[in-house]
C-alpha cells in the first residue's frame, strides 16, 4: 500500500467523515485557513497536537498522519496498520465467545509471545 501525502490523507479523511473545513474549525479550534493550507500542501510540518486533534476527529491513525508528515518512519506506521487490522479481526470473531473463552484466547496469545521470546 502506497502512503499518500499528508494533505491528500487529511482531505480524504475529512470528506469520509462528511465535514466541511468550517465544521472542523468549530470542532477543533484549528482555523479553516490553516486546515486548507494543510490539505493543499502549503504547510509541511504541523504540530503533533494539531495532527492528534485531526486524527481523533477523522478516525485516522495518528501514526499514519505522523508518517505522512514525515515525523515518524513509514514502516512503523505500516506495522501499526497491520496490528490494528489484526485486532479488529480478533474483536469481530470474539463477539460470540464467553468471557472464559476470551480469557483463554488472551492466555494463548501470551503463550505464543513467551515462546517467541525464548527462541
Amino acid at each position: 500500500m502506497m502512503m499518500s501525502s499528508l494533505g491528500i490523507t487529511l482531505k480524504d479523511a475529512r470528506k469520509n467523515v462528511g465535514l466541511t473545513l468550517r465544521q472542523v474549525e468549530e470542532m477543533t479550534d484549528i482555523s479553516n485557513a490553516y486546515l486548507s493550507q494543510l490539505e493543499n500542501e502549503k504547510i509541511k510540518n504541523p504540530s503533533v497536537n494539531i495532527l492528534s486533534k485531526l486524527s481523533s476527529l477523522y478516525k485516522v491513525s495518528l501514526k499514519t498522519l505522523l508518517s505522512n508528515a514525515k515525523l515518524i518512519d513509514k514502516n512503523e506506521a505500516r506495522q501499526e496498520e497491520i496490528n490494528l487490522s489484526f485486532a479488529q479481526k480478533i474483536a469481530f470473531r470474539a463477539e460470540d465467545l464467553t468471557e472464559e473463552e476470551r480469557n483463554d484466547v488472551l492466555k494463548y496469545l501470551e503463550f505464543i509471545k513467551s515462546r517467541k521470546k525464548g527462541l
